[in-house]
């Protein structure tokens, strides 16, 4: 994610801690972090086309840049989606 992000997530939650403990992002600050990145990134414009591996791809290349970890990925989601019942 790098500094960059991790300055703008924290100027944008208005905490500046985030930058003196990084570790926070993982921890207390994951969802929302996530949830930045996210709306930062158009990504949940991906999301709400709807189910599958080609929307899977399509974040995962604008989250990468490419398509490392992708089978892995898919891997969780279909996971996630019996745990949900969906």
């Amino acid at each position: 994610t790098g500094h960059d992000n991790y300055l703008a997530f924290s100027n944008s939650i208005n905490r500046p801690d985030v930058m003196t403990n990084p570790d926070l992002v993982a921890g207390e600050l994951a969802f929302d972090s996530a949830g930045y990145f996210f709306q930062k990134n158009g990504l949940w414009e991906l999301a709400d086309k709807g189910i599958g591996d080609d929307i899977i791809l399509a974040i995962t290349k604008k989250i990468n840049g490419g398509t490392i970890g992708l089978d892995d990925r898919i891997k969780h989601y279909e996971h996630a989606l019996h745990v949900l019942g969906a």
